[in-house]
This record gives structure tokens, C-alpha cells and sequence, in this order.
């Protein structure tokens, strides 16, 4: 896996890593950081989805919309972050929250990022040692970055490809549960449905058993797109489609993008369709 380590390889590895806990329970946002407070990984910081992997929310942009770079960029060098430095990601949410910062770290050009498989269950099933000990960083990092802009697009550039949906040319990827996709319910959003020409690809299929499909099943998974096609990934708000578009650099594919604003910022435009 290139994107995917194991707790074994944390556990080896953590004294070379700068490793920060994701977790974050969407229906309780103060939930991950008192999680944290009482035990993580040694040397873990903790970055928040909605304080600092998410600007404010506005008219557009959907329910998450993505942080400012700037502010990013500083938050990342004051826990360590810097060029040359590996940062292992992890969360207890099957990797829906670490990919979201893992995602961030790609479109700031930083290389070195992986995200702990099985997450911080499995790193207390395996006896490993935590703490309820904040770090202190004593050295800022130097992170060099530029963003990505080819990694994310908007809703203008998703609506004008829609007729590419729709005959196949290019591929939108709904990442959200089924239900939700057929508009059958719609437990968050405002409305209910999806992006006319979009397939449903439900991000949680592509772990197993709270571990990630490695990446022979995730390839069988995505065997039908044809990877010289571009692919864009959407979920409700932006966060839970970003496992989705791991999985698709890990099966291979190359030419994908996020609608960060996805669903919620599609519906924030009456005028938009939706099937």
C-alpha cells in the first residue's frame, strides 16, 4: 500500500514521525478532542475537523468547506510538520477523518504522509503504549508548499461535465450510503438525491473489517472506470469522500479530483438538478 501503513510500522517507526490524531464524531464535535485529551499516541497532536481542517460556513462551500491554506500551512508547521518529514495520520472513524488531513497534506504538495490502518482501536488491541501527555513542541517546522489546485474542483466545473456523466466520458463518484444516493433518506442535508450522472461508490466498502482492502481489491472495485477518464469524488460535505479518492490513487487511478464543496454545496444552489 503507498498511502496505508500498519500499527506494526507506527509502533517501529514513531520516534521518526510527526503523527496527528484526527478522531472527530460528527453528531459530538467536542467528542474527539476530549478522547484525545484522555489518552492518544505518544507524541500525537490533535487537529480538529471543524477548527482546523474546515473554514467557517457560509451561503456556498457546503457543511465543511476547506480551510484556509495560510492558516493550515501554520497550524502544521507549529506541530512539527516540515519538508523531508514523514506525518503518520490516524483517527477511529475507519480513516473518514485522517484522509480528510491526509487529502489537505496532497493538495499542499507534501509527500510523505500515510494514514494508520485500523486506526486507534487497533492500536490499543495491540497493547501499544498511549498517553494522556500533550506534547510540547519545541521546533517549529519549515514546510515548503504549494497548493495543488489540480487535486479540487468546484460546482461550476461539476455542472458544466455533466452531459460527461451522464454518456460516461468522465465519472462522478458519489461516495455517500446508498440510501442517501437513491434519495431515499437524507438524515443531514436539506434535500435529498444526487448529482445527475453520478455512480455510487460508498466509501465505507472500501475497508473490511475496520482494515483498508488492499490495493489487488481495490483495483476489482474500480475495474470498471477506465483510468484514462477523469474522476471526480464527492461525498455530503467534502470529508468522507476523501477515503474514496485515497482508494482511488492506491488502486492506481491518476487523473481524480475532490468536489470539496460536494452535496451540501450543490443544493446551496437552487437551481442545480438533482436525480
Amino acid at each position: 500500500m503507498k498511502h496505508i501503513v500498519s500499527v506494526n510500522w507506527v509502533m517501529e517507526h514513531l520516534n521518526h514521525l510527526t503523527v496527528i490524531d484526527c478522531r472527530f464524531h460528527l453528531p459530538a464535535p467536542d467528542k474527539g478532542r476530549a478522547e484525545y485529551k484522555d489518552h492518544h499516541i505518544p507524541g500525537a497532536h490533535y487537529l480538529d475537523l471543524n477548527k482546523d481542517l474546515s473554514s467557517a460556513v457560509g451561503k456556498h462551500g457546503g457543511r465543511h468547506p476547506l480551510p484556509d491554506f495560510q492558516e493550515l500551512h501554520s497550524k502544521l508547521e507549529n506541530i512539527g510538520v516540515h519538508d523531508g518529514g514523514k506525518v503518520l495520520i490516524y483517527d477511529d472513524q475507519n480513516g473518514g477523518m485522517a484522509s480528510r488531513l491526509w487529502f489537505l497534506l496532497k493538495v499542499l504538495g507534501h509527500e510523505d504522509v500515510w494514514i494508520m490502518d485500523g486506526g486507534y482501536s487497533h492500536w490499543m488491541k495491540q497493547g501499544y503504549p498511549v498517553t494522556a501527555e500533550v506534547p510540547i513542541q519545541e521546533k517549529r517546522g519549515t514546510f515548503t508548499f504549494k497548493v495543488e489546485e489540480n487535486l479540487i474542483t468546484g460546482m461550476e466545473d461539476v455542472k458544466s461535465q455533466l452531459s460527461a456523466f451522464e454518456s460516461g466520458a468522465a465519472y462522478l463518484l458519489d461516495a455517500r450510503e446508498p440510501n442517501r444516493y437513491k434519495g431515499v433518506e437524507e438524515p443531514i442535508d436539506k434535500v435529498a438525491g444526487h448529482i445527475p450522472g453520478a455512480l455510487n461508490f460508498f466509501w465505507m466498502e472500501n475497508i473490511e473489517n475496520g482494515i483498508w482492502k488492499n490495493a489487488k481489491e481495490l483495483k476489482e472495485r474500480f475495474s470498471n472506470l477506465d483510468p484514462s477518464k477523469e474522476i471526480i469524488v464527492y461525498c455530503g460535505s467534502g470529508v468522507t469522500a476523501c477515503p474514496t479518492f485515497l482508494a482511488l490513487k492506491e488502486a492506481g487511478y491518476e487523473k481524480v479530483k475532490l468536489y470539496a464543496g460536494s452535496w451540501s454545496d450543490w443544493i446551496s444552489y437552487t437551481d442545480n438538478p438533482i436525480s
